[in-house]
């Protein structure tokens, strides 16, 4: 893996998370938020999603039930009030820092063409 790909890989990992949380205001089954992040441009793997979604449920900001109506039996993930307090704070976050990047960069860019 080059050091590229390796950085590639640290800041995605921040940001699967607020990622994964901004689909869990409805309830999601791995597969649907697999088939909704693709839409979006987001690519997950199934080994990285699940974990994810057990840890967030471990830190208590989703919740899961179980449908068994369809033949297969699923797991439903939905953002709790807790889930969505700090989903709130991380997009807050996420937005201060987008722009505090933007306008770094930007300096960059003007600083490179002095």
């Amino acid at each position: 893996m080059s050091l590229v790909e390796s950085f590639t890989t640290e800041l995605r990992r921040g940001t699967l998370t607020l990622a994964v949380l901004s689909q869990l205001g409805t309830p999601q089954y791995g597969y649907s938020l697999v088939q909704r992040l693709e839409k979006a441009g987001v690519t997950i793997e199934q080994s990285t999603l699940y974990p994810l979604l057990r840890r967030l449920e471990k830190q208590k900001l989703l919740t899961s039930s179980w449908d068994t109506t369809e033949s297969r039996p699923r797991k439903y993930y939905v953002m709790n009030e807790y889930g969505i307090e700090i989903y709130e704070q991380l997009t807050k976050e996420w937005k201060k820092m987008t722009l505090e990047l933007a306008s770094l960069l930007e300096g960059d860019e003007h600083h490179e063409s002095d």
